[in-house]
């Protein structure tokens, strides 16, 4: 398989070449997609220097902060242009472990459509989160379960893997969220093509470097529109059922 491992960066200078050096040496066949957003610290300027010495990392460099669903798919559109068959979701702050990225590609190879890096399932777990984050992280992904009719422990991980065939049936042009609710996005519009998503237990490492994206409004922005996605959803099936 041809793998592509897409990180996106804001404000990474720190942490980025750490995790950049765990993935190369825990799975070496991945290529690296680093999706900078224009960040101010000169993130996106190590991420070339890094790239012009190991021809197995990309460097694409974006306009500014535009959020972290838009920095993914222009991610995604780049590796479906290039013919890799798996494409990885990771984060640039060591959260997720590069060395349990194989545990997502054993299940691809299975047949998975898309694995997920779950914190929630047995054997997942996190490390030195408080425990307000997890309480939101917990609460979000049961909101998101209920609302939409899906059995997906762990709707909002970032951790994930692609087969190339799962993101080619994806209308990525129709998606329009762009915070952390984008992972309640994809993982939605996935099940509802009857493809298989599975999730493989990890365990999520807060960050030691660099400061956290997280804010009040990308969480009020993710449950406003799980709350839209599964009222919308609802209304389409009594009026489908009405009209028999």
């Amino acid at each position: 398989m041809r793998i592509l491992t897409i990180i996106p960066t804001y404000n990474e200078l720190e942490s980025l070449p750490k995790t950049l050096g765990r993935l190369r040496s825990a799975v070496p066949a991945s290529d690296v997609l680093v999706t900078d957003d224009n960040s101010p610290d000169g993130t996106g300027a190590l991420a070339d220097r890094i790239a012009a010495e190991d021809s197995q990392v990309h460097v694409m460099h974006r306009r500014g902060k535009e959020g972290l669903g838009a920095a993914y798919i222009a991610g995604f559109k780049w590796g479906l242009e290039r013919d890799y068959d798996v494409i990885i979701e990771m984060d640039a702050d060591g959260s997720h472990q590069p060395e349990q990225l194989p545990r997502l590609l054993d299940a691809i190879e299975s047949g998975a459509d898309l694995v997920i890096g779950s914190r929630w399932v047995p054997g997942g777990s996190v490390v030195n989160w408080p425990f307000y984050r997890q309480l939101i992280s917990r609460t979000g992904s049961t909101y998101a379960r209920i609302m939409l009719g899906l059995k997906v422990k762990d709707m909002t991980a970032g951790y994930r893997a692609f087969r190339r065939t799962t993101l080619e049936k994806l209308d990525l042009g129709a998606v329009e969220s762009v915070g952390y609710g984008f992972q309640v996005d994809l993982a939605w519009r996935v099940a509802k093509m009857g493809l298989s998503v599975v999730e493989v237990p990890v365990t999520f490492v807060e960050r030691e470097l660099g400061s956290s994206k997280m804010s009040g409004n990308i969480v009020v922005e993710a449950m406003l529109n799980v709350t839209k996605w599964g009222l919308s959803d609802r209304w389409a099936r009594l009026t489908r059922r009405a009209e028999r």
